[in-house]
């Protein structure tokens, strides 16, 4: 039997069924579960590049960037 590909909306649907108290938790853990929440995360996992593989943060901020701010003289 093949399984269909898990559905964001759906799976996004159903946890905000849960947030606003309409099922209790046991519930939209097992609707997430059957709903392939699972391998919705694996694949959104895989997707992502190991952290040692990426390229350092680029800081923005002025205190980086070497200039001052405030009252100088």
């Amino acid at each position: 039997m093949d399984v269909p590909p898990p559905d964001p909306q759906k799976l996004l649907a159903q946890w905000m069924e849960w947030e606003r108290g309409e099922v209790p938790p046991g519930r939209v853990m097992s609707n997430l579960k059957t709903g392939g929440l699972r391998t919705l995360l694996e694949q959104l996992g895989a997707a992502v590049p190991d952290e040692s593989e990426a390229p350092a943060p680029v800081s923005t901020t002025a205190s980086d960037s070497g200039t001052s701010v405030g009252a100088g003289g």
